[in-house]
């Protein structure tokens, strides 16, 4: 007898590629979500240390790996719970050159004696999906949060920080 197939699930399913997903192939691929100008930032609140995580695109940052995601932050709170914002950043290519062109802030809690996480998922899609539209979302980050992201982003790439005007406003206002 032949082993059945598992059905697949039904709904709205998505690739996540690598470059310009319809680029030659109108009408395939749609649906498709390039993530290749997008990086996610981790600032960590207690100690302001802002880590580039490339593995955070999957869920597989090094904050977050070995601990079990829920929905209650009290099962994750303790001595050892850390807290994080996780900055989703986009760049775009200006005129000019790379411009920081998107930034989408959301939260999550990680103990890592516990195994436990805590974040709201559709938050960090969200945010994902601010970062990828242009838009500037930050009133989630704190003044301090705030001023370490900005000092990342300019020693990570004085100039494209020198040239990305809209980026320079909303961290002015």
């Amino acid at each position: 007898m032949a082993e059945e197939q598992p059905k697949k699930k039904p709904g709205f399913q998505f690739n996540i590629i690598k470059n310009d997903p319809l680029d030659g192939h109108r009408g395939q691929n749609f649906g498709a979500i390039s993530l290749e100008n997008i990086a996610p930032v981790y600032i960590n609140i207690e100690t302001q240390e802002a880590v580039l995580d490339i593995g955070g695109l999957h869920g597989k940052a090094e904050v977050e790996k070995r601990v079990k995601w829920i929905k209650d932050k009290e099962e994750a709170e303790g001595p050892d719970a850390k807290e994080y914002f996780l900055v989703w950043v986009a760049v775009e290519r200006a005129e000019e050159g790379p411009i920081y062109n998107g930034l989408g802030a959301c939260y999550l809690m990680v103990n890592k004696e516990k195994r436990r996480g805590y974040k709201m998922m559709h938050e960090h899609v969200n945010s994902l999906d601010d970062a990828m539209k242009g838009r500037i979302k930050l009133d989630l980050l704190d003044e301090r949060s705030k001023e370490t992201l900005k000092e990342f982003l300019i020693n990570h790439n004085e100039e494209m920080w020198n040239i990305s005007q809209k980026m320079q406003e909303a961290f002015n206002n």
